[in-house]
């Protein structure tokens, strides 16, 4: 719950510790940045898949979508989690939080990748 809350009031972070070096703090926020540009790619793609497959089996183009959408979703909440942890550990000097958000993801994305090539080869439709 803690951590929800640094979610929606971040200056609480600067309450605890010292102040980082800037750089850090900006080089957390283009990190933030390009995970939320991943999340955006992801809702896109779900959407595209959707819209722009009618001819798929109904079961698998809506599987495909969900998935990637659920990784979107998930990618945008992870990055404002992962933003305030690392926030937090560089104010408080410790080593930054690690994470295997990263893995499922990629095997996310790589699960429907491979969805997909298999439609494009086998031609899987309605």
């Amino acid at each position: 719950m803690r951590g929800l809350r640094l979610w929606l009031a971040p200056r609480r972070i600067r309450e605890e510790g010292d102040t980082p070096d800037y750089r850090f703090s900006l080089a957390n926020e283009r990190t933030f940045l390009a995970w939320i540009r991943t999340a955006l790619a992801l809702v896109g793609g779900g959407f595209a898949v959707d819209q722009f497959l009618p001819d798929l089996r109904w079961g698998v183009r809506v599987g495909m979508a969900l998935a990637l959408l659920a990784a979107g979703a998930l990618c945008a909440l992870r990055a404002v989690n992962h933003w305030a942890r690392c926030e937090r550990a560089m104010r408080r000097g410790e080593d930054l939080p690690v994470s295997r958000f990263p893995a499922l993801l990629s095997l996310a994305v790589g699960v429907v990748a491979v969805a997909m090539v298999v439609v494009v080869v086998f031609g899987w439709r309605g």
